[in-house]
């Protein structure tokens, strides 16, 4: 089971990659809209004449021309609807990693960096495929959103890999599924919807009439306003089930080590996500605050949940080292 879990993230990785490319195919092609075409002059035709051409003529239109995509907008079309499929199929593969991962380690498989980050992204490639469903036109986020699950995927293989191990006995408890799968989900939502934010920011600049990089690459994304909501709509979602997953923790805490915070490197900086999220969130209700201002603390928030991840498990020592690489 733990060797084809190991060939499944591989595949997913390739198939994430394909993805990646197809929406680059579709992103550089353009959107696939309808371009009509140039209607034919109106032709005549003489209709009812009588004896020695006498009798009227009737104008008749020619037929009105079908309004037909371009080819290139065809090609996007198609690499668009290949790269979604190819991603749903990442995700299948991707969960198939994660289930037979389990199943070898007979544990949920969330004990350590390598496994919270195959399940982290795991959780934004399933809510993107459920965004995805309720609104194609968003498609084009595919491009940056499987970016970003092949950098982090093959950052995990290359850096964090580690051969499966029975779960320690500091996290042998209820609480373990309890504060880690929370701290799981909400991580994965806070993934996916920092890809609209920089989004958003991207094409507002192009909005205004900015011309350069980065700005250049938001010139075929939906409009400013759209992916702005939709970054709030994913905070506004994960934020409340985050601030259950540590209060969760402090509850474990308080039974493994007798006391519920004891100012931790990892409890220190989920406080610090938590408070800088929540600062998103007042930033978002205050009319007064511009709404990139907003999305730039929403992008600090996940900037300090990667440190959470991966600068505090690298670079500190504290109660959490055992969810480190080993």
């Amino acid at each position: 089971m733990s060797a084809l879990s190991d060939q499944l993230v591989t595949f997913a990785i390739l198939a994430y990659l394909v993805a990646m490319i197809s929406h680059a195919v579709e992103y550089a092609l353009g959107n696939a809209r309808a371009v009509p075409a140039r209607a034919a002059a109106p032709a005549r035709e003489l209709v009812g004449a009588g004896v020695g051409g006498a009798g009227g003529t009737v104008e008749a239109p020619a037929a009105p021309a079908e309004n037909r995509p371009g080819r290139s907008a065809q090609r996007a079309l198609v690499a668009g609807r290949i790269a979604g499929w190819v991603t749903a199929l990442a995700a299948a593969l991707h969960l198939g990693a994660l289930v037979t991962r389990g199943l070898a380690a007979e544990r949920m498989p969330w004990g350590n960096m390598y496994e919270f980050v195959l399940t982290v992204t795991f959780i934004g490639t399933a809510a993107w495929l459920a965004v995805l469903w309720r609104r194609p036109s968003l498609r084009q986020l595919g491009l940056f959103l499987t970016l970003v699950m092949v950098l982090l995927l093959a950052f995990a293989e290359l850096k964090l890999y580690v051969q499966v191990t029975p779960l320690m006995p500091a996290l042998q408890s209820y609480w373990f599924v309890i504060h880690v799968s929370t701290i799981v989900f909400a991580s994965g939502i806070f993934l996916l919807g920092v890809v609209p934010a920089a989004a958003y920011l991207m094409r507002a600049g192009w909005e205004q009439g900015r011309r350069s990089f980065p700005y250049t690459l938001a010139r075929r994304l939906p409009a400013a306003a759209g992916l702005e909501r939709m970054t709030f709509a994913l905070h506004a979602f994960a934020f409340p089930i985050f601030t259950f997953a540590v209060i969760a923790g402090a509850i474990w805490a308080e039974a493994a080590w007798g006391r519920a915070w004891g100012w931790d490197p990892k409890e220190t900086w989920a406080f610090i996500s938590w408070v800088v999220y929540a600062g998103y969130l007042h930033a978002r209700a205050t009319p007064s605050i511009k709404r990139n201002v907003a999305t730039w603390i929403a992008i600090l928030g996940f900037l300090t949940m990667l440190m959470n991840l991966f600068g505090v498990n690298f670079f500190f020592t504290g109660l959490h080292s055992y969810a480190g690489v080993s």
